[in-house]
């Protein structure tokens, strides 16, 4: 089969790979039907993902057909048609337990697809702890439809979970690239008093202002007046940063009112500062989001009852065979991309 593959840093390339084949009894094989490319994928190509293994096969964000399932697996058969969460878990240790599937004590426990096992840019991807890891897609609910709801819309719904957002709140996002936009639609559904997003492109500026309209949209350079223009308490009552650099950083806490809750969603490619001086007398809670893929069943049936809709964000489409070329449009942000949708190579 075709498999986008990590080969060096800086390298990756299109091989020919065995076809994957069920290892454990809790295993299933996907047929991809439909994947994309993530941030994170690029960050694994720049060498900034130390735990990520030479030679697999890349790729975490999916969708697909069941072809094969391991001797132990009960919720998922051969012809359901599957959402592929980007973190594979146990279920049964102490973090699987209380919701933080993230932190999975599993060997393959967390974020393994496409980092330390192989993953979904190409034709199959064998799926550990399948009963956990696969949701079916509702029917009515297309592959388009449900390709972000394992990554960035679980991020983007886990963020706005642990924010605390309530409806007397202003909130700010900080971002309107893919991750921030469905961290968007997430807050969204919390229906807080006030949406601000920052974002520098003027492209991703315009799409935010077209298809959200209700929501206040400002450039980094008026960010923080803007903030302070358009909330009651001297600052946002919530900040969700998805931008991830040192700039979005400082710009998170400075824009938050004092007591306000700052969720960090973005990852970084260095290490941040907490400059304690400069923030004494905030008294700010800081909390780290990233991904916790704990919800999707949820997410899907909100999409099943209209009430999130990812689609606007895929605006280019490649087959596996010119993922190459789906990699430099996307990481050179051409065209104005928000998304790029692989389809699946048979």
């Amino acid at each position: 089969m075709l498999a986008y593959t990590y080969v060096d840093r800086g390298r990756f390339e299109l091989r020919k790979k065995p076809r994957p084949e069920i290892r454990d009894g809790k295993d299933a094989i996907v047929r991809v039907t439909l994947g994309s490319i993530c941030t994170s994928d690029l960050h694994i190509k720049h060498g900034s993902v130390p735990r990520a293994v030479k030679g697999v096969t890349v790729g975490h964000e999916m969708v697909g057909v069941v072809e094969e399932t391991g001797s132990e697996v009960k919720n998922v058969k051969p012809g359901d048609r599957v959402t592929v969460n980007v973190e594979t878990f146990c279920g049964e240790c102490y973090f699987c337990k209380h919701g933080y599937v993230n932190n999975c004590t599993d060997p393959d426990g967390g974020w393994a697809l496409g980092c330390r096992i192989d993953g979904g840019q190409a034709e199959y991807v064998r799926v550990p702890h399948a009963d956990t890891g696969l949701n079916r897609i509702p029917d009515g609910v297309s592959d388009e439809q449900a390709l972000f709801v394992g990554d960035v819309l679980a991020t983007g719904f886990w963020a706005a979970r642990i924010s605390e957002i309530t409806e007397e709140d202003s909130v700010l996002i900080i971002g309107a690239g893919p991750t921030g936009i469905c961290t968007l639609l997430c807050v969204m559904l919390k229906r807080p008093k006030r949406i601000m997003v920052c974002e520098r492109s003027e492209e991703r500026r315009r799409f935010v202002r077209e298809h959200y309209p209700d929501v206040l949209v400002v450039e980094p350079e008026r960010c923080r007046e803007f903030v302070l223009a358009n909330s009651d308490h001297g600052g946002a009552d919530v900040v969700l940063e998805v931008a991830g650099t040192e700039e979005t950083f400082r710009m998170a806490w400075e824009c938050a009112r004092p007591n306000a809750v700052v969720t960090i969603v973005a990852l970084y490619d260095r290490p941040q500062v907490l400059p304690l001086p400069d923030m004494y007398g905030k008294n700010l809670t800081f909390k780290t989001g990233g991904v916790d893929g704990c919800d999707c069943a949820e997410v899907l049936r909100l999409i099943a009852e209209g009430k999130i809709d990812t689609t606007p964000l895929i605006t280019h489409r490649f087959p596996l065979r010119d993922i190459e070329e789906a990699y430099r449009v996307f990481e050179e942000r051409l065209d104005g991309v928000i998304k790029v949708a692989v389809e699946g190579g048979r």
